[in-house]
């Protein structure tokens, strides 16, 4: 099964964004050999910065989007969301991809299911 995740709002202040790692992290849990593909875009692209320090006992996505990365899946980041917001493809979790719009357009067409949150 090929599952693409799209992420739409910000790291922290909602968990729209966490609860899409989350379902990304268990969809690969309940089957390794799952294809799964998360673009980040619009205020997610700070999903993927490098570096995020989050107080003791709160979530922290670039833990878990390191996770996700261990287990092969792949994860992108709009660039024009990115330059919109000053974030440098250096800043992003090594193994966080910069995408583009045909990107995802090319992970749209190839997924069996696209969530969005």
């Amino acid at each position: 099964m090929k599952y693409l995740i799209i992420l739409n709002d910000p790291p922290y202040g909602t968990e729209r964004s966490y609860n899409g790692i989350r379902l990304a992290t268990a969809l690969k849990k309940n089957d390794a050999n799952a294809d799964i593909r998360v673009f980040l875009i619009g205020d997610a692209v700070s999903c993927a910065i490098a570096g995020q320090k989050t107080p003791d006992g709160y979530y922290n996505l670039e833990r878990m989007i390191r996770g996700l990365l261990v287990k092969k899946a792949s994860i992108a980041c709009c660039g024009s969301c990115m330059d919109a917001r000053g974030i440098e493809e250096l800043s992003l979790i090594s193994g966080v991809a910069r995408g583009t719009m045909g990107l995802l357009a090319e992970w749209t067409a190839e997924a069996t299911k696209v969530l969005t949150f």
